[in-house]
């Protein structure tokens, strides 16, 4: 049986803190049961939670547990729409997606020298552009990242240069001092210096739990094994 969550003790029985559940939980958090762009649901057999969804918009991410029924939630996904679903591969969709791997750490690394400065509070627009985010409409953007910064479910860094963005990065989903790594970007001519590392490993070392990331597919694996980070599973995302 597939239910919606009317609040959040709707989810103190899961305790899974996988990717999949660190962003649903954050989302909770920052969004609450009350807006109708926001809805979560539980799938319940014999009692037992066994999977785990939010949706936002029309983008939906899933959080799985063992015994899972994978035909109930074909039947849900299909009935309520979707614009994407990101999921573990162990879900089968039926449908064209693309996929990659989760990377997790735990471990706190010594920061690197470099001649550079950490700001935790950039300005969201300098952080838009440094970014470039190609399809993101940046109102949307602002409002989501700025509401989540709020409630201490998301957090910015940049790493500046004589006052200019060299690197940055997002934790995008934070809960339970476990987090999501992500738009982690460094200018193309400050790259091989150094810059990236070090700005990884400080918010790695920001957070007193593990760290997760999606990685694209045979991209960037070398760089962040340096940093400690270990492949633990494999992201799908179906659209």
């Amino acid at each position: 049986m597939i239910e919606i969550i009317e609040d959040f003790d709707g989810l103190k029985e899961w305790k899974k803190r996988d990717l999949f559940s660190i962003r649903i939980l954050a989302l909770l958090k920052s969004y609450g049961t009350s807006y109708n762009f926001a809805t979560f649901y539980r799938q319940i057999i014999d009692g037992k939670i066994t999977a785990v969804i939010s949706k936002l918009d029309n983008d939906i991410t899933l959080a799985l547990d063992c015994d899972f029924d994978n035909a109930e939630l074909v039947r849900f996904f299909c009935i309520t729409g979707h614009s994407s679903i990101l999921c573990p591969n162990e879900f089968q969709f039926g449908a064209k997606y693309d996929e990659g791997a989760i990377m997790q750490t735990n471990k706190k690394m010594n920061l690197p020298t470099v001649e550079a400065t950490v700001d935790e509070y950039p300005k969201l627009m300098d952080l838009y552009n440094f970014i470039d985010y190609e399809n993101q409409d940046f109102k949307s953007w602002y409002v989501d990242i700025s509401h989540r910064v709020r409630h201490n479910t998301a957090k910015a860094y940049t790493l500046n240069v004589d006052g200019f963005i060299v690197s940055s990065s997002i934790l995008s989903s934070i809960y339970d001092n476990t987090a999501v790594l992500s738009a982690v970007r460094t200018q193309e001519e400050f790259r091989n210096m150094g810059y990236a590392s070090f700005l990884v490993s400080y918010i790695c070392n920001d957070v007193k739990g593990s760290v997760f990331l999606m990685r694209e597919a045979n991209i960037n694996e070398s760089f962040y094994s340096r940093l400690g980070f270990e492949n633990t599973g494999i992201w799908r995302m179906y659209r």
